[in-house]
């Protein structure tokens, strides 16, 4: 019982700095505006370093082995089989257009595995890099912590690809420990629990931090298979597939004791409190509420106020969605609602959108919060994986990939068969402790830790920037699409060369023109000032000498706030 103690010990304080910290979206091809399926990510972590992960395809030689490292530490964990062969991979999207993204729930915590040795990413890795279809991604998920055991805390998975559209949430089983035949420390509870969901077509879905599957045996009708049966996957008219054991478990660990059609994996293995509404759930429902008019219903909910009221898993949306829309919900800070960051005294005089952490603090012997939205300041990177259908895998994946905060990066188009990855978002090119001027996530940083400084005036500078190449990238897609499709039914590796050629220019114009509006903002804000310029170039007088900069100020209810707390301490006392 000591050993198990210190390993579980070990696990959770590896894994407190992951707390809330990530968000997904799901659009399936019937809810698009151009048919093509799209999940979101923003990899929100205090020590992930926004890059660009580029893994190379191809055959393996037999009895090749893949190290795995824990993602939240670099811990080596061990390492598995490699297959014969290989996808190649741009972020966390293959070459026929397979895409993952996910986002940790925790769960219960006595169900940590530290024994096992595939954490979460290794689990995105693998299966994008073994995968054709998001079935055999779910698959393979299945297999590997089935046989090697799961080392990470609760987990839920977008998964798609240019048809479909899953939700995966997966938790370990904990630690039952003896020592086997060999003296080898092992866990009879080795393995983890699961459910994976189809989002049905035309529908949405989200999930952020909380784990958002309840009822699912019996729900909708929806033909549902076990793990007992994976080899019946592939057919088309399963929606629904899960751990032979998910039910059995709980009812095991007592958990669960109700009728099996009652079973909702949410409630069980991840009891819902009041963090996981307010920090989590109340993302889905800022995201679910701007497509569909029926969600008020839930607002009680997402204020962490009704803890019954559960919102749907997906929701038909009230309109088509675009790329555009997705990278829009990535930059949400409750925007227009009552819990709107700009608006209470916490953004301070000039509207900051962002909290310091930690999440909670107490004053006077209570508990109090700050707001946690989908756009954070200590996001690593995010994304929108659009996968589309009418194209081949080469050129119909598109990677829409930003580093630094989803506010105000720029989504830029990386084509999922692009054989290398611009040197300004490539691995080893700076690190959280390393600072590289060529490296994209540290002039993004530059530009956003600037504007946090006066964020009401500078954020539409970087807005007009952000938007003016966001709207030429959609305005480019359909021509980079037919160019590169007429080059690859004459030469696939022709279009390949192309759509590298584009993505890689297009990432590192990005960075140059970012690091010019770095020195843009320093010049035009400088010292609190607001230097006059029009279009981008500053004004002199007719002698070539600095027009008169302006001096914004601070709002008049902040100055009110001054001398509620200051009483007459700064009156000017104007003597004759």
């Amino acid at each position: 019982m000591n050993a198990i103690r210190i390993l579980l010990s070990i696990a959770l304080s590896q894994m407190a700095a992951t707390v809330f910290p990530c968000t997904n979206i799901i659009v399936t091809k019937g809810a698009s505006t151009d048919g093509s399926v799209m999940i979101t990510y923003a990899a929100d972590s205090h020590i992930r370093y926004g890059e660009l992960y580029f893994r190379q395809g191809g055959k393996h030689a037999p009895g090749a082995k893949v190290k795995l490292y824990d993602r939240g530490t670099a811990k080596f964990l061990g390492e598995v089989p490699q297959v014969s062969e290989t996808f190649t991979t741009i972020g966390f999207m293959n070459e026929l257009q397979v895409a993952i993204g996910e986002t940790t729930f925790g769960g219960r915590e006595e169900l940590i595995d530290t024994t096992g040795i595939v954490d979460y990413g290794s689990l995105m890795f693998l299966s994008m890099q073994r995968s054709k279809t998001a079935r055999e991604a779910i698959s393979w998920i299945a297999r590997l912590v089935e046989e090697y055991g799961y080392y990470s805390s609760g987990e839920t998975f977008s998964i798609s690809d240019p048809n479909e559209a899953w939700i995966m949430e997966i938790v370990g089983k904990g630690m039952d420990l003896f020592i086997d035949q060999n003296g080898k420390m092992s866990n009879r509870n080795k393995g983890a629990v699961w459910v994976a969901i189809r989002i049905p077509d035309g529908y949405v879905s989200a999930h952020a931090n909380h784990a958002r599957i309840t009822i699912f045996r019996a729900s909708d009708g929806k033909r549902s298979i076990s793990s007992l049966e994976m080899e019946k996957l592939s057919n088309p008219d399963v929606e629904v597939i899960y751990s032979h054991d998910v039910i059995s478990f709980a009812q095991k660990q007592g958990y669960f004791k109700g009728p099996e059609s009652e079973f909702s994996f949410s409630d069980v293995y991840a009891p819902i409190d009041f963090g996981a509404l307010r920090f989590c759930e109340a993302r889905v429902w800022s995201f679910f509420k701007d497509v569909n008019d029926e969600m008020q219903q839930y607002y009680d909910y997402a204020l962490g106020k009704n803890q019954t009221n559960r919102m749907p898993l997906y929701l038909k949306p009230n309109r088509k969605l675009s790329v555009g829309d997705l990278q829009h919900f990535m930059r949400d800070h409750y925007t227009g609602t009552e819990l709107d960051l700009r608006n209470d005294i916490g953004a301070g005089p000039f509207k900051l959108p962002y909290r310091r952490r930690p999440l909670t603090w107490k004053a006077d012997g209570k508990t109090y919060f700050h707001e946690r939205s989908n756009a954070t300041q200590q996001t690593g990177f995010s994304y929108v994986a659009q996968s589309r259908s009418w194209l081949p895998g080469h050129i119909g994946g598109i990677f829409w990939f930003g580093v630094d905060d989803a506010n105000s990066t720029v989504y830029i188009p990386m084509y999922c068969g692009m054989t290398k990855v611009p040197e300004t978002f490539a691995e080893g090119n700076g690190d959280m402790l390393s600072y590289s001027e060529t490296s994209a996530f540290w002039v993004f940083n530059r530009v956003a830790n600037y504007i946090y400084l006066r964020y009401d005036l500078m954020i539409e500078d970087v807005r007009n920037v952000q938007r003016q190449f966001e709207n030429r990238f959609m305005a480019y897609t359909p021509a980079i699409d037919d160019a590169a499709l007429v080059l690859y039914k004459k030469d696939q590796s022709l279009a390949r060369e192309f759509i590298t050629d584009y993505s890689v220019n297009a990432g590192n114009e990005v960075v140059k023109r970012w690091k010019e509006l770095s020195n843009f903002l320093l010049v035009k804000y400088m010292d609190g000032n607001v230097k006059q310029e029009k279009d981008g170039e500053f004004l002199r007088n007719p002698y070539g000498y600095p027009l008169p900069p302006r001096h914004p100020g601070y709002p008049e209810w902040w100055l009110r706030k001054i001398v509620e707390e200051t009483g007459d301490r700064f009156e000017y006392l104007n003597y004759k």
